[in-house]
Order: C-alpha cells, then sequence, then structure tokens
C-alpha cells in the first residue's frame, strides 16, 4: 500500500510537467515568425527570423527550451527540407513554443530587444540579420513554373493596343496552365548572391514572382483543397536568356537555355509559414525594380490561373513533396516587353534587383558579368546571336 501511495504521489507531481508539454492543436503564437537559412560562425543553421531583423538559430534555443523539464527533448531537423516535411506532425508546436518563450521587449509593435530571462541579457543564439548571411531557405526536390500566367505578361512584346488585345482574348478563353521544369542546384542562390550573367549572352531578364512552399506530398489535388498543401512562400525571381539557341541548331524554344543557366533561380530572403501571410489570391502585391526604377507591380486579379489552380494541374502531373516549390508566374514589365516602356532593356553588369513582395520580405542581388571560359572547356552559346539586331532571336511577344 505503501508503494501505491508513493507512485500514485510522484505520478500526480510530474503530471502537468508531461501535460503542458502536449502539443495543442489550437496553440497560436502573438508574434508571427519566418524561418530561413543562414550562415553563422562557419556553419549553415537555420533560424527564425522575427521582424526581418533578428534572427534566433533553432537548434541552440530548442537546446535551452528543453532545460526546462516542462518540454520533452525533440530532435530539430537537420535541413528546411526535413522541417516542412514535420512542420504539421508536431514540430510547429515546438516553433511556437520557443518564440512564445522568448523574453520581447517591443516599441511601437515591433520587437526591439530579446533577453534572457534569468540574466536580462540577449541569448547568444540571437543574431542581427545584418550579422549574419543569409542563404536561400531550401534546395527544393523541384520547382516549377507557370509561363504567361498574368494578363499583362501576355504578348508584351508587341505595342500596348496589341498586348490589352491578346490580354482580352485569353480571358475568354483561359485554358491549362502552362508549367515547366525550373533547375534548382547550381541555379537557387540567396539574397545577396550575385547574378551572374553568362558569357556572351546579353539578353538576360528578370521576372519577379511569388514562390509556394509545398508542405504536405499532393497527388491529384483539387483547387478548392490545394490549401491544405502549402507550407508557406517567399519570393522568386526567374532570370531569363532571351537570346534563343545558336542559328545552326535545331528550330523551336529552347527552356534549358532560357531557364537554366547558374544563379538564374533567386529565392528568399526566408520562408513566411501559410498561417502568417494569408491568402495570397487576396492580398499579394510582387514589386521588381532596378536602380530604383519599379519595372514590375501587380497583384491577384493579374493572374490568369490561381496559385490553387496551379497546385492541382501540377499535382495531377507528377507527385509534389514537402519542400517542392511552384512559382505563380510573372506580369507585365519584363525586359523583353516593349508594350509598356516602349523599348527592350536588359540586365546589365553592376545594377542591382530588388524583388519584393509584400508580409514576405525582399531580395536584393548585384548583377555581375561571367568571365570568358577558358579555351578547350567545351562548347558554348556564341555571343553574335545576341547582338540587337540578331534576326535568330526569339521575339518578345514569346517571352515566358
Amino acid at each position: 500500500m505503501k508503494r501505491i501511495l508513493i507512485m500514485f504521489t510522484l505520478a500526480f507531481l510530474i503530471s502537468p510537467l508531461v501535460a503542458s508539454a502536449q502539443p495543442d492543436t489550437n496553440m497560436t503564437t502573438v508574434q508571427p515568425f519566418k524561418l530561413g537559412t543562414f550562415e553563422i560562425q562557419g556553419d549553415t543553421r537555420i533560424g527564425i527570423v522575427l521582424n526581418d531583423e533578428l534572427i534566433i538559430e533553432l537548434d541552440a534555443a530548442n537546446q535551452a527550451l528543453e532545460r526546462n523539464p516542462a518540454y520533452p527533448a525533440i530532435p530539430m531537423p537537420k535541413n528546411m527540407r526535413e522541417l516542412i516535411s514535420r512542420y504539421e506532425y508536431g514540430l510547429k508546436y515546438r516553433l511556437y513554443e520557443i518564440v512564445g518563450n522568448l523574453n520581447l521587449s517591443t516599441n511601437d509593435g515591433l520587437i526591439s530587444q530579446i533577453t534572457d530571462f534569468i540574466s536580462g541579457s540577449r541569448p547568444n543564439f540571437v543574431h542581427d540579420v545584418s550579422q549574419v548571411r543569409t542563404l536561400a531557405p531550401l534546395m527544393p526536390g523541384k520547382m516549377l513554373n507557370a509561363a504567361v500566367n498574368f494578363y499583362s505578361h501576355v504578348e508584351e512584346g508587341g505595342t500596348l493596343e496589341q498586348q490589352r488585345a491578346a490580354a482580352e482574348e485569353r480571358r475568354r478563353t483561359r485554358g491549362v496552365p502552362y508549367l515547366f521544369i525550373k533547375p534548382t542546384e547550381g541555379a537557387i542562390i540567396g539574397n545577396g548572391d550575385a547574378v551572374v550573367l553568362p558569357h556572351g549572352r546579353s539578353r538576360i531578364d528578370w521576372e519577379v514572382e511569388l514562390a509556394i512552399v509545398i508542405g504536405r506530398t499532393a497527388k491529384y489535388v483539387p483547387a478548392t483543397e490545394a490549401k491544405d498543401y502549402i507550407f508557406g512562400y517567399m519570393v522568386s525571381i526567374d532570370i531569363s536568356d532571351r537570346g534563343g539557341r545558336p542559328p545552326d541548331s535545331r528550330p523551336g524554344s529552347d527552356w534549358f537555355v532560357g531557364k537554366g543557366h547558374d544563379t538564374f533561380a533567386p529565392l528568399g530572403p526566408w520562408i513566411v509559414p501559410k498561417e502568417f501571410y494569408g491568402d495570397p489570391m487576396v492580398r499579394l502585391r510582387q514589386r521588381l525594380s532596378l536602380g530604383g526604377e519599379v519595372m514590375q507591380d501587380a497583384g491577384p486579379g493579374d493572374m490568369i490561373h490561381s496559385i490553387y489552380e496551379l497546385i492541382e494541374y501540377g499535382s495531377s502531373i507528377i507527385t509534389l513533396f514537402p519542400g517542392d516549390v511552384l512559382n505563380n508566374g510573372t506580369s507585365g514589365g519584363t525586359g523583353a516587353g516593349t508594350a509598356y516602356r516602349g523599348e527592350r532593356r536588359f540586365l546589365q553588369p553592376g545594377e542591382n534587383i530588388v524583388a519584393t513582395i509584400e508580409g514576405i520580405g525582399t531580395l536584393t542581388l548585384p548583377v555581375k558579368a561571367e568571365g570568358a571560359p577558358s579555351p578547350g572547356t567545351g562548347s558554348y552559346l556564341p555571343a553574335d546571336m545576341n547582338g540587337p539586331t540578331a534576326s535568330n532571336a526569339p521575339p518578345a511577344a514569346n517571352a515566358r
């Protein structure tokens, strides 16, 4: 009997701690956060982003939290794709607990300081974003891009009147989405990395897009249920080569040449979990500027197919897995277009690309030229096909 009483007493003492650490499916956090990948002290680490200014190292913050016996040990993900795949299976609530247990000082609703409850000083796992290198948030298993998915981008290589007529015709007959595979490793870069203009190529263009990060395995997902398969959102830029193929090769479009060069897939600066962003088909605003001049500025009303229709279509062809990315397409205002500025304009070395999606963040990328390859290193696209009068270059109206 004495042994039974002792066991009951221990169970009573322990149970509140265990119960307090159980995931609460209704848990919310007052402070929204974003998630990114950073180089900190020479190591690649996942970080929680607060106010776009402060980075909380996930591993170290979790270790500090687990010193409290109320929180059981939970292994942290090795990379962002693992975090995404585990987010809805308990990891989400640990991230909420980490943020909820930070001692946040605010000024006009913005975080001004994070301190340790005991020491009163900033924990060593908290960094200013300016003190770390921001990497691309993740390396997707695959990345799908939507071609010509904004009415303002339809036939923008013609006159303004021609563009408007083509857009109206497209409204009458939307058809189905057009998706293509965009290369990932080698093409993906993060905030602050340079977009490199390939040697001899002078028609390099920009396309700001919304990157939709898949959160659950998706196959044959109807548009009406697609929201449930989204993890979050990033800023994406589909850098594009409008120079076409060499004149003595197979005719027609070449998506590898047009979309596949190194550094042609900037992503970031971080991922906003969907619960902190809202519905992109309501609040989306994607903008891109060069040298302070706004080139693109569009919202969801300009989209031909919604992001949910893109997921439906994409998942009908190939299974989408957690950490895959689907880009929503771009609006009018690309360099190849003439409908809005009256002339073509392409990226030049020394320029800075600034791409922003409100509620997500800003990618700022310098542009630089690639040096000439050494002789004998293989074939490369000739430069003479890229001149301003090149007859074999594709018409701007066909820009994707």
